[in-house]
């Protein structure tokens, strides 16, 4: 079995790579791991050394994940989209969205009037190389092996179940102003790499004993053919050697290669996050029923905008989101909106 690269060996492979992911990435489903298929794996709370470290701040954002950053805001993808007055589902509790702000990276925050009851503290620190995260996502499970050069080279996308799972990996380095992660298969039980419908669920450090929101899940590698002219398909790949993304074949070597994915850092972003999170109580626009868990809302009126971010009211949350870099496909895309 091919041994897990160094860490010297790993930046210069980023160096490589860097144009090859600008040439080719799509947006993240479920957590995907390495070392097992079981569909119940890791499908509750965290526990032991592990224990509060993200779970618990999670809320269902239409067939996603956002985490609860403050009393009145929650922090998601921006591709993702949603509309203002959608719930963010919390603790079994619906939380109106009453406005959304975001600086032009992927990062959407979300306002809702009434309190969340819980919420995380936010990392401001460096992600340098090895340093280890847990990641939190739903969609997809773990589907068929790609099999090359009579190799196990990963797995492909499975059906998508919406359940959420938590799983780990370490900081591999950055791709411009995105944190990066590799899929290496001697890494431990717990190993994941992202898929379709990942997308704004939080990646968690433990700052000093506590465990802080590092970032927010965006984009893999893909997608793949096992030949120039073959099908295409999406996949983790623990090993890239032998296969071909768009029209560049990686050759196969003593060492693995595996597939990256990307999340979107909070650290460069803390001084206008701070600003959004101490803003005001908000009021809620006329025309909202804030009636209690199963409240539904009416069109509502505009709101005066507020400083540290545009408020997109009555449009798509997505608008004006940047495309993800060629050769990454961003992990979940809202339909029907």
């Amino acid at each position: 079995m091919k041994q897990r690269q160094n860490r010297r060996h790993r930046a210069l492979g980023q160096i490589v790579l860097l144009t090859g992911i600008l040439a080719a990435t799509t947006t993240a489903r479920a957590v995907i791991f390495a070392a097992t298929d079981d569909p119940a794996y890791h499908t509750t709370e965290p526990t032991g050394p592990l224990a509060g470290s993200g779970w618990q701040y999670h809320g269902q954002w239409g067939g996603f994940l956002g985490v609860a950053v403050s009393p009145h805001h929650f922090i998601t993808a921006r591709h993702i989209g949603g509309a203002i007055g959608d719930a963010f589902s919390f603790h079994g509790t619906n939380y109106l969205t009453v406005s959304v702000a975001s600086n032009g990276t992927e990062l959407n925050v979300w306002t809702v009037v009434s309190e969340l009851p819980i919420f995380a503290t936010l990392y401001h620190g460096p992600s340098e190389p090895g340093q280890a995260v847990v990641i939190f996502g739903r969609g997809t499970r773990r589907g068929a092996e790609v099999f090359a050069n009579g190799q196990t080279k990963g797995w492909q996308w499975g059906a998508a179940d919406g359940v959420v799972r938590w799983g780990e990996n370490k900081v591999a380095g950055q791709l411009g102003a995105l944190l990066k992660f590799t899929f290496d298969r001697d890494a431990g039980p717990n190993e994941v790499h992202l898929s379709s419908g990942d997308s704004g669920g939080g990646i968690f450090v433990n700052d000093g004993g506590g465990w802080r929101l590092a970032a927010i899940n965006y984009a893999v590698e893909g997608p793949w053919k096992l030949t120039s002219t073959g099908t295409v398909f999406h996949a983790a790949l623990v090993d890239r050697g032998g296969v071909f993304r768009g029209n560049t074949t990686y050759p196969e070597s003593d060492a693995d290669d595996p597939s990256a994915f990307y999340a979107t850092p909070i650290a460069p972003n803390a001084g206008w996050l701070t600003t959004e999170l101490e803003l005001s109580r908000p009021l809620p626009p006329a025309g909202f029923n804030l009636a209690g868990p199963g409240a539904s809302s009416i069109a509502p009126s505009a709101a005066e905008p507020s400083p540290g971010g545009e408020r997109l009211l009555q449009e798509k949350a997505r608008a004006g989101a940047k495309p993800a870099p060629e050769g990454l496909i961003v992990s979940g895309i809202r339909t029907g909106q």
